[in-house]
């Protein structure tokens, strides 16, 4: 019955930070993180990260990208792809030089001073997927772009790591680079063939069985064999879910599937992911390394807001846009808690710095929503502005030509 407690506790923070949140002005998501810390051992301790808090947190964060698949416009993502890669990149150069920058200003050594800089060049689009589906933005260029970028970035930092640890010599045969491009490779092509042929195939014949919700059960079993797949290839479960959620909105099951998903999703799982995140931070001997989460953070926040804009603004994209699309990318979340954590194991991290690294990246995940909004919001009261003046000058030229 602890668990049970604890879930309890979860639901009814999320759901009140969540609307206080949207009361202030910000997205909900940013209630819903904060809610964590509180309920964790960082301020009241009354939630512990334990196995199965753990467990529904990745249910959680794989059903949030199943449907955030399910909602994503293909041929959107299709015509993106340029800039997408060009936000990739540069979201990754930026926040890799610069964190080596930081280790070297505090002493780290060089394969710890690169290593800082991959945790930094991760992105999460878990959280920005969510403020873009509250803002209904999703389904935007700037949105199809962030969301391509973000697969992208999960592959090329994950390689990143792979040549790292292989040149150091921390992860043997097993982290070989062409093992895993390979790995990569076979994903993607995998997804691909799967998504076209098999999924259509399987929901057909799983959708007339006289059992209860046969359709969302199909659909739930493609997205977990898909996640299951990309993580057994190296690549982040999301990316799998993702990929599953694509391939069944090809179908005529789509809106069928997103109806019943969401309910599932939203009700018990995904509040339990935001929450997770807020868990993992503790403040216990932090204060001695105050000046290094400061440094970390502002760090983290401005190279993936400029590498990722730059990105943007050298494929076409206005200024205004390629700042909401670098602020799509500033989120680190699970992926970046990830890379520390086998950092940790492997050596490249050291114990003392461990959990300053993990606050600064939770900063960042906090930080994403309300930057992402505000740069959302000003890009759209900027095409209003200019949507009527385009309206005011062509009234006038009307005007003229009657007279």
């Amino acid at each position: 019955m602890q668990f049970i407690l604890y879930l309890l506790l979860i639901l009814l923070f999320t759901k009140v930070a969540g609307h206080l949140s949207v009361r202030l002005g910000q997205p909900a998501v940013l209630g819903k993180l904060i809610a964590g810390i509180v309920l964790g051992p960082a301020v009241l301790g009354w939630v512990q990260n334990d196995t199965l808090i753990h467990d529904m947190s990745e249910i959680g964060v794989l059903l949030l990208m199943f449907i955030a698949g399910l909602e994503t416009d293909l041929d959107q993502l299709r015509r993106n792809w340029k800039p997408a890669v060009a936000v990739a990149v540069g979201g990754i150069i930026l926040p890799l030089v610069c964190g080596f920058g930081v280790g070297e200003a505090f002493g780290f050594s060089v394969n710890e001073g690169w290593f800082l800089g991959i945790v930094l060049s991760a992105t999460s689009v878990s959280i920005t997927v969510q403020v873009l589906k509250d803002m209904n933005k999703l389904n935007t260029r700037e949105g199809s772009t962030i969301l391509g970028a973000a697969v992208l970035d999960d592959v090329l930092v994950v390689v990143l790591l792979a040549v790292m640890m292989s040149v150091f010599g921390m992860g043997g045969e097993e982290m070989s680079l062409g093992l895993l491009v390979g790995k990569k490779l076979i994903f993607f092509v995998v997804a691909v063939l799967g998504g076209w042929l098999v999924v259509p195939w399987m929901m057909k014949i799983l959708a007339p069985l006289k059992v209860t919700e046969a359709v969302i059960t199909g659909a739930l079993m493609i997205c977990f064999g898909f996640a299951y797949f990309a993580d057994m290839l190296g690549m982040a479960g999301i990316i799998g879910a993702f990929a599953a959620g694509i391939a069944i909105a090809q179908t005529d099951y789509k809106h069928v599937v997103e109806e019943k998903v969401e309910p599932i999703a939203y009700s018990i799982f995904v509040p339990v992911f935001f929450v997770s995140i807020g868990l993992n931070v503790s403040f216990e001997g932090v204060g001695q390394q105050l000046g290094f989460v400061v440094a970390l953070t502002l760090i983290a926040l401005v190279t993936k807001l400029i590498g990722g804009g730059i990105g943007a603004r050298l494929t076409g994209f206005d200024n205004r846009s390629s700042l909401a699309i670098g602020s799509g990318m500033i989120s680190r979340g699970e992926v970046a808690l990830i890379i520390a954590a086998t950092g940790l194991q492997t050596g490249l991290l050291a114990q003392q710095y461990f959990t300053s690294v993990i606050i600064a990246v939770i900063l960042t995940t906090l930080a994403a929503p309300p930057i992402l909004k505000l740069c959302f919001s000003d890009k759209t009261e900027s095409s209003v502005h200019e949507s009527k003046k385009k309206v005011g000058i062509d009234s006038h030229n009307e005007n003229i030509n009657k007279s």
